[in-house]
């Protein structure tokens, strides 16, 4: 860590905060592959690059794979475009060169262009309800919504749906202006498991990365999705 070398003092708080103080306090801790996700699509979700770049070797030495990683850029593309995803894709494949991992990683597409729809209305209605099945039929943005980014990208292998519900949630919380989207994906998340509890633990994690008037707006609307 440079600013080690050139702001000490602040390295030195932002440190013992982020990686002691974060990370010990009681009732907020994750495991470490999971933090490590949360964060890593955090910070995809603020746009930190830089940041990004320094923690992406950090998470793959604490369980989270090249093709976690990989799944966690790709499906960014959704929620933030192309044009904010593509430095994220840039920067993890220097790493993973650097590191000696071999691209392109294993495939993981489980749908064809023909069964993409279907099997996207029924990734919807497994985080949502039944009633999602028909959703699609609403517009054409609806339909892309359950064939692109849910036949496209929920369906795939490397992230199970609970992992990819969190990380939505923190590509939505860590951009910030997408609070009526990330009540719905906090919904979205509890009803896989990932309870109101669990959520504030992710957003206590990824606090030191996008800031406190995200991170309690994040609380709020996790609050409002479990009333």
């Amino acid at each position: 860590m440079e600013l080690r070398k050139t702001d000490p003092e602040f390295a030195e708080r932002f440190h013992r905060f982020a990686f002691d103080e974060v990370v010990n306090e009681e009732n907020q801790q994750l495991d470490a592959p999971t933090r490590y996700l949360a964060i890593l699509s955090a910070l995809i979700g603020c746009g930190g690059v830089d940041a990004f770049q320094e923690m992406l070797p950090v998470a793959l030495e604490n369980s989270v794979t090249p093709i976690m990683v990989k799944e966690t850029i790709y499906q960014a593309t959704d929620y933030l475009g192309y044009g904010r995803m593509l430095p994220f894709l840039n920067a993890a494949n220097e790493i993973f060169a650097q590191r000696g991992i071999a691209l392109p990683l294993p495939n993981q597409a489980t749908t064809t262009m023909a069964d993409r729809l279907e099997k996207g209305a029924e990734a919807q209605a497994a985080i949502f309800g039944e009633h999602m099945k028909e959703a699609w039929k609403e517009g054409h943005i609806n339909r892309w919504l359950a064939a692109n980014c849910f036949g496209d990208f929920y369906t795939r292998n490397g992230l199970d749906l609970k992992q990819r519900e969190m990380i939505t949630f923190c590509f939505l919380m860590a951009q910030g202006g997408c609070e009526p989207q990330l009540i719905a994906h906090a919904k979205g998340n509890m009803n896989l498991g990932n309870d109101k509890d669990f959520l504030v633990r992710v957003v206590s994690q990824c606090l030191p990365y996008i800031g406190y008037p995200r991170s309690l707006n994040a609380v709020s609307c996790i609050q409002k999705a479990g009333e």
